[in-house]
């Protein structure tokens, strides 16, 4: 089981049925990262062998597995009554859609959709089950400027909005878990995309690079670069 890095209050459990090892990876340090309470599983097999040992608040359910399918598995657990689920499926045509509502699913989301969508869409599937959701804080102060590392959003310390791309926002996330400690380029890499990213050493330098600029509101240095070892966040940074 996937669990938050910090402590949580009354958080939903979730559960990831995938076949795709690395989309399971992904969401299950996504979700776990908010807070949520995550297991995982292969097929349909794996899910009813969760089910049956752990209460689930919602599934997140992929249509097109091995064996039994997610809508065959949707049917069963709507029709006892189940945790609420969240249909995910490359077939995103209106047809499909309503097959997978039909069958007792309270979402669908047609593939690819962000991380940041899902946990937007398992909110919603909490709020619409009246499961409590109450996380511990995610905002963090550094230098004047504050970060909600659940809402996504970065301010100055004028208290004005920053834009981040998704990208940046991960990066950024990292240096403040993190501050004080020098970051290699491949342990950012990991840590921000993931350790199955294809992307590469310059990709983190751009991020950085870009971060750097937007962070410039003085003579003190936020980012600093600690020649042939990577990247070392400055500031102090404290929970707000």
């Amino acid at each position: 089981m996937y669990a938050a890095s910090q402590p949580q209050t009354d958080s939903a459990t979730l559960l990831v049925v995938d076949d795709d090892h690395d989309i399971r990876h992904l969401l299950a340090n996504s979700l776990g990262a908010r807070g949520f309470r995550v297991e995982t599983a292969a097929d349909a097999q794996g899910m009813d062998e969760v089910l049956a040992r752990t209460s689930v608040d919602c599934v997140i359910l992929d249509i097109m597995m091995p064996g039994e399918d997610g809508l065959s598995a949707c049917r069963r657990v709507a029709k006892r009554d189940g945790p609420e689920v969240i249909l995910l499926s490359a077939l995103g045509e209106e047809q499909d859609r309503i097959l997978g509502l039909e069958v007792g699913a309270g979402h669908y989301l047609p593939k690819p959709c962000s991380p940041r969508e899902i946990l937007a869409t398992v909110r919603a599937a909490l709020r619409k089950r009246g499961t409590t959701c109450a996380l511990v804080s995610e905002v963090y102060m550094f230098d004047g400027w504050r970060i909600d590392l659940g809402s996504h959003e970065l301010f100055d310390p004028n208290g004005v909005l920053v834009g981040l791309t998704d990208g940046e926002f991960a990066v950024l996330r990292v240096f403040i878990e993190r501050p004080r400690r020098v970051l290699s380029r491949e342990a950012l890499l990991q840590a921000a995309r993931g350790p199955d990213s294809d992307a590469y050493d310059r990709a983190i330098d751009v991020q950085v690079s870009r971060l750097r600029r937007k962070l410039r509101s003085g003579a003190d240095e936020i980012i600093r670069t600690v020649r042939n070892e990577g990247y070392l966040f400055v500031p102090r940074v404290v929970r707000a």
